[in-house]
């Protein structure tokens, strides 16, 4: 809990981070969700739609910059290795930057449904509300386990950019930033295998099947968000033993 507590603060203190991975949602949301609210798609108003959709793009953010590019500036500095040598168990670090990147995706999304019930009008119950912070811990652990393994493969330096190369074009395949249905047809298909569609059915699925933008179950999008996470946290185990084995 200490570990926790100082990772926090640490990542909060860290002006760069703070601002960027809760600004730019907030930010983007204001400016595509906010200004938009009087556009209505049929039954889906865009506002309500951009906050699901920024919900999933902040909580996505948090998790790949606060642990890929927080924990491949660690490993560069050595400072995993003292953490690793001193009394604290193994698990606790990495308990650490999970729970944190949980906490940054909850206080995203905690900002960005004040924004649309106060300054966009989106209409949105108590237990709509309890169901999209509640999808932010699962959500958050899933990204987390892709930032785990980013931070074992990417140098530091370039360590932002790289993830930037990677977290949008996802975030843009994924329908967060405009509806699936009006992506290219030729991009459809690879769009429908990203982890961030997955995730942002799952959060729009919370205001009905109406915002939803395919038939496939609920059960099939938690089923590729398990496999992902298990795929990163495997490919980042066999990453680890193999540099272990290399010293």
């Amino acid at each position: 809990m200490k570990e926790t507590k100082y990772e926090f603060l640490k990542l909060l203190r860290t002006r760069s981070f703070s601002i960027a991975t809760i600004g730019f949602p907030v930010m983007f949301y204001l400016l595509f969700g906010i200004a938009n609210k009087h556009l209505v798609a049929g039954d889906i108003q865009i506002a309500k739609y951009m906050m699901a959709g920024y919900a999933c793009f902040g909580l996505i953010g948090a998790a790949l910059f606060g642990i890929g590019v927080g924990m491949a500036g660690e490993i560069n500095a050595g400072w995993l290795e003292v953490k690793r040598a001193s009394p604290m168990p193994p698990v606790a670090c990495l308990f650490a930057k999970c729970v944190t990147a949980i906490a940054l995706g909850l206080i995203i999304n905690s900002v960005l449904i004040t924004l649309g019930v106060t300054l966009g009008k989106v209409s949105i119950t108590p237990s709509e509300v309890a169901m999209m912070l509640a999808l932010a811990v699962p959500g958050s652990i899933v990204f987390a386990s892709m930032g785990l393994l980013l931070a074992q493969v990417i140098p530091a330096n370039p360590a932002p950019g790289i993830v930037n190369i990677i977290y949008l074009p996802m975030s843009f395949l994924g329908g967060l930033w405009i509806p699936f249905s009006q992506l290219p047809h030729w991009v459809r298909p690879i769009a429908s295998v990203m982890p961030t569609y997955h995730l942002s059915q799952l959060m729009l699925g919370v205001f009905g099947r109406g915002y939803r933008f395919d038939d496939v179950s609920t059960q099939t999008h938690w089923l590729s968000l398990i496999g992902f996470a298990c795929l990163m946290l495997g490919s980042a185990w066999a990453v680890f033993s193999r540099k272990q084995q290399r010293s």
